[in-house]
């Protein structure tokens, strides 16, 4: 069931009234009943791979929840000394550790066995080529879960979260399998946190005129984002990318920048219509999305983008990696032989080449992704190394960093590198990238502009236009956003200026949007994951 779809409307518009017709104490099992039958609308068979995760990882955590417990009433009743208490404390926590790691095993494995088998079988098949062997494993023909790397990460923070005593664990099993299974967020996200979800889902909520509008509005502005613009520029960066023998020089800008938009248009336009309907709802579902094509540097943008994403990723795999064992050990060995300096590096450069690797084969099971991982490592490690004669530099000249052009042309250098390198997402090897990137200096001519080659990419005049149109309103809003918020400042014009803006809008999505048949748009970029 498609966020883009009649099905879903109707599904939601339906659970929507619902929902304010019920006693409050009732909504959440109404909201776990809806994400349960949502799920299985992607196909019945897949179903046991969630309700696995989440049985196990609220036992599990209920585990730890008592090895807690049990470890500070032991020491209050025997009234342990100090080195008793830490000897006592850390028995307990390799007994904890142990939980924990099989609670991980279970989750990500699940994870990894039914994404990454093929991958796997590939790359043992090219090992088998490369020896000579005539032998090959055959792939596997395995149904992806739908949402499986949202609902795993958000289980596996939550695990951890227990295990470091943040916040104790959720008894009943209903109101944590809520929590992993929520229907918005199954397909796009954003991962969200249990600490700042458990008491939005225990609470009741009575119908608020106001929310319920902002989440609607929003959603509508999502799907604007989608259908107006996303699934038109698909069209043009599917052309540029597939043929490219004959989309070169010029065309390979054009596609480079389609699909900077594309990508923004279609995921930020997935996730409002996600925040909104959990508004709708009266829930609050963490922001994804701050402004990110305004940064300033490729580590900004990496803040402001997916922020959910890359905050789970900085407090579950890079903070911890970054003091684990053998990197504390790799350390003392780099600042004895190979200096402070390097030694000083090596947390950070090991934390940050995990993480991105993590990063990548998150984003696909293909070394294309990995390799995609490691060029964005490398930007932002080259960067922190050249920070300080950039400080330097800004120090002799201080007025330069204030000035607008100087602001103007650090956004626009990051953007124009980060949409050179989100061309591997789809010229999918490294050589196959730089040789088309280069043909856009080697093979320049501006004649497709005027020739009508821009018209073969699969969109008419009419689309460029409204694509074109689309993406300035979005430029727009989003500078607008910078003074607050947008549907709160419409929010306080008067009713007629208020109806025409919201109005027009839904007919423009209604009459323009770039509609499949039967309303079942193009699914979303992030669908995938």
């Amino acid at each position: 069931m498609l966020l883009v779809s009649y099905a879903f409307l109707s599904f939601f518009a339906l659970l929507a009234v619902v929902y304010y017709l019920i006693p409050g104490r009732y909504q959440w099992l109404l909201l776990l009943g809806a994400s349960l039958l949502f799920y299985l609308s992607g196909g019945w068979k897949t179903i046991v791979f969630i309700l696995v995760t989440i049985f196990t990882t609220w036992l599990l955590a209920l585990k730890l929840g008592k090895l807690h417990k049990g470890t500070k009433a032991y020491i209050k009743e025997h009234g342990l000394g100090r080195e008793e208490k830490k000897a006592y404390r850390a028995a307990r926590k390799k007994v904890a550790w142990r939980f924990l790691l099989l609670g991980l095993w279970i989750d990500v494995g699940i994870l990894a066995v039914l994404k990454y088998t093929n991958f796997a079988v590939d790359n043992i098949n090219g090992f088998l080529h490369f020896m000579g062997s005539g032998e090959s494993l055959s792939p596997v023909d395995w149904l992806l879960p739908l949402g499986i790397s949202y609902y795993t990460f958000q289980s596996v923070g939550y695990l951890i979260d227990v295990y470091r005593g943040k916040y104790e664990p959720e008894k009943d099993l209903g109101r944590f399998a809520l929590f992993v299974s929520f229907f918005p967020q199954l397909i796009q996200g954003p991962i969200s946190r249990f600490d700042e979800m458990k008491e939005q889902f225990k609470a009741s909520h009575a119908f608020d005129s106001r929310q319920v509008a902002f989440g609607l509005q929003r959603m509508l502005w999502g799907y604007f984002k989608k259908l107006i613009v996303a699934d038109r520029l698909v069209h043009a960066v599917a052309a540029v990318s597939q043929d490219t023998d004959t989309y070169r020089g010029i065309f390979v800008l054009v596609g480079m920048l389609c699909y900077t938009v594309q990508i923004y248009a279609d995921f930020s336009g997935g996730i409002d219509i996600v925040i909104g309907i959990a508004q709708v709802f009266g829930i609050c579902l963490p922001e994804n999305f701050h402004r990110p094509y305004f940064s300033k540097t490729v580590g900004e943008y990496w803040r402001r983008w997916h922020m959910s994403l890359m905050t789970w990723l900085r407090e579950y795999i890079f903070y911890p990696a970054s003091v684990c064992g053998p990197v504390t050990k790799l350390t003392r060995w780099n600042k004895k032989y190979l200096g402070e300096a390097i030694g000083r590096r090596t947390p950070v450069y090991a934390a940050s080449l995990l993480v991105w690797a993590v990063t990548g084969i998150w984003h696909g099971a293909t070394w294309g992704f990995v390799i995609w991982g490691m060029i964005n490592c490398f930007v932002l490690l080259a960067a922190s190394e050249l920070a300080p004669w950039q400080r330097r530099f800004h120090e002799k000249h201080p007025k330069i960093k204030d000035q607008t052009f100087f602001k103007i042309f650090q956004i626009g250098r990051t953007l124009l590198l980060l949409s050179m390198i989100q061309t591997l997402e789809y010229y999918k090897t490294v050589p196959r990238m730089f040789g088309m990137l280069g043909s856009i200096l080697t093979e320049w001519s501006l004649a497709p502009f005027f020739n009508g080659g821009l018209l073969t990419l699969g969109l008419d005049g009419w689309d460029w236009l409204l694509a074109a149109l689309g993406t300035i309103l979005m430029l727009m809003v989003s500078l607008i956003q910078r003074k607050g918020s947008v549907r709160a400042r419409i929010a306080a014009q008067p009713w007629a200026v208020r109806f025409l803006l919201w109005s027009g809008l839904f007919v423009t999505v209604l009459i323009f949007g770039a509609y499949g048949q039967g309303f079942d748009a193009s699914q979303f970029i992030y669908n995938q994951f």
